[in-house]
């Protein structure tokens, strides 16, 4: 429920703070007192688009704030699924509008718009001329008979999304494979040559960085040899190699020890030096007597190499790529090789589902025939309640060609506002005021089982008067029992029925108008009545008329 809503510096709203109450909330005021604009900021406040001029003149920031009581207990369930958590029961939504940007915040984190529009969703539904108008659109008939009968289609419409889920993954499948014989026989002898490609080359992992170490080997050979020889020169061949000054030097070191013991370490350490030179000497010498270059070798190596570097390329770029290559293309063969019973196979599965389909379909649509039944005599009997004389309420049933994920049905509301008339299409028929109460009879119908707990109805009085509005106000009245309903009239009839009544009004102060909004004892409401009621001077016979409808509406309500 909406407890409380707080504007600052919106359009001509200075700043108001309105606490709302249980049941029937009635908003009047004289034209151009902000009603509308009233309105707007709440849907603003909800996710709607901003703009800088929204702003009051003068200020630099706009700022809408809307505080909700969680009561239901589906509703509580749905935020936890969104990841929002009331706080206290609680959950405060606001926006603060600026030049270029808005800071949106539930419960004081920010947050995306989105994640508001998700939870308007759930604790608040506003209706006006530009929402009614979705009753224009076709497939918004469908949902509103889906909602009437929820708990009894909502498995068969899960199930009928998974198998079609699956009867479309098939049918994909199964337009892949369903080739010609002759495209089949090419595409067998591709697969069994780039198979036959891959086997001969023998591969084996590493294979590749194996070779081209070997290649580089040999390619480099004459420059290998250079640097060892040098090397072995250096160590052993030269009248100062290494060797020989180790030698020298031990000799030196040995002569020394023989007059001091700690020398002796000394000597010891550099003989370990020499020994690993002699060692490193031998490796060298040995390398060099064992390598060999032939020409035959090389160019094998080099061969090998190529031809493995370009299998790789071709079917996948590394070993393990190729090997997965191979192992989809033996899965191909096996279904082409087999293909008559590969296709039987895959149409005897298609058909399978496709039974199941229709099966669910069928279901569905029985459920939906049986609701839409249901529904349509119980909103024909709401309609007479708000002053249509005869109504037929029907829906129009054809079955699509396809399967579609929502089942076969193509469902339409049609209406006949007199009696003798043929149902037509609403978009053929409704005017705007009758498309407001065939909204309000519709909600009437679903007042027991919507789990949105706050309704906003904007321009409800829309073409009507007299006794239709007396009708469209006890319907309010009626939703008012399990909902909080917030009304903005221009009918004295509609605002008598109000539980909670207020008054807006347009201000003008310091060369600057402004509005305020507040809640009217009796005394008060009989005025805001009488003054709808005259339109000009307000006498006592119409403030005694207004009193009458207050009375009037308090025996209807009852309660």
């Amino acid at each position: 429920m909406l407890v409380n809503l707080h504007v600052k510096n919106f359009a001509i709203i200075d700043e108001i703070d309105i606490d709302f109450r249980e049941h029937l909330n009635i908003l009047t005021g004289e034209t151009g007192a902000g009603k509308s604009i009233l309105v707007g900021s709440v849907n603003i406040a909800l996710g709607g688009r901003v703009s800088a001029d929204m702003i009051r003149k003068g200020a630099d920031h706009a700022m809408v704030e809307l505080v909700f009581n969680i009561e239901h207990t589906e509703t509580l369930k749905a935020l936890r699924e969104i990841d929002i958590e009331p706080e206290d029961g609680q959950i405060v939504i606001s926006r603060k509008i600026m030049d270029n940007r808005s800071v949106n915040k539930i419960n004081g984190e920010s947050v995306p718009v989105s994640k508001i529009k998700q939870v308007a969703e759930l604790c608040i539904d506003i209706h006006g001329q530009h929402s009614n108008r979705f009753l224009l659109q076709k497939k918004k008939h469908l949902e509103i008979i889906d909602e009437f009968k929820k708990e009894e289609n909502k498995a068969v419409k899960e199930e009928l999304l998974a198998v079609f889920t699956e009867y479309q993954a098939v049918c994909s499948e199964w337009e892949e494979v369903r080739i010609v014989d002759d495209e089949r026989k090419r595409q067998l002898s591709f697969l069994e040559y780039e198979k036959n490609e891959i086997e001969n080359a023998k591969l084996t992992e590493g294979e590749e960085e194996i070779l081209e170490q070997e290649f580089r080997r040999l390619n480099s050979a004459s420059v290998i040899i250079n640097h060892l020889g040098k090397a072995h020169d250096f160590l052993a061949e030269q009248n100062n190699s290494v060797s020989s000054v180790l030698s020298y030097a031990m000799k030196e070191l040995q002569s020394a020890a023989e007059f001091d013991g700690a020398i002796e370490e000394m000597s010891d350490q550099l003989s370990d030096i020499e020994s690993l030179t002699n060692d490193v000497n031998y490796e060298i010498t040995k390398y060099l007597s064992d390598f060999t270059f032939d020409e035959g070798t090389f160019r094998q190596v080099e061969e090998r190499l190529d031809y493995v570097r370009n299998v790789l390329n071709r079917f996948g770029g590394s070993y393990e790529s190729v090997m997965e290559h191979l192992t989809e293309i033996n899965e191909r063969l096996t279904k082409y090789e087999d293909y008559d019973a590969y296709l039987e196979k895959l149409n005897k599965k298609k058909d399978k589902l496709s039974d199941r389909l229709s099966a669910l379909c069928l279901k569905l649509t029985n459920i939906r025939k049986d609701g839409a039944e249901q529904l349509c005599k119980r909103i024909c009997d709401s309609l007479s309640d708000l002053n249509f004389n005869h109504p037929d309420f029907t829906v129009s049933h054809n079955e699509l060609a396809g399967f579609t994920g929502n089942g076969k049905d193509d469902m339409e509301f049609l209406i006949a506002a007199n009696q003798g008339d043929e149902p037509r299409p609403l978009s053929k028929v409704a005017s705007g005021g009758e498309l407001s109460r065939i909204m309000l009879a519709i909600k009437t119908v679903f007042a027991g089982n919507d789990n949105v707990e706050t309704l906003i109805f904007d321009e409800i009085d829309n073409g009507i008067s007299g006794r239709t509005a007396w009708k469209v106000s006890e319907k309010l009245a009626v939703l008012g029992k399990k909902h909080q309903i917030i009304c903005i009239t221009h009918l004295a009839q509609i605002a008598a029925m109000a539980d909670t009544h207020y008054g807006i009004e347009k201000i003008e102060e310091n060369e600057k108008a402004h509005t305020t909004i507040r809640p009217l004892n009796k005394k008060e409401s009989v005025e805001e009545l009488s003054r709808i009621l005259s339109g000009a001077e307000v006498t006592q016979n119409v403030r005694t008329n207004a009193s009458e409808m207050k009375e009037m509406a308090k025996k209807i309500k009852n309660y």
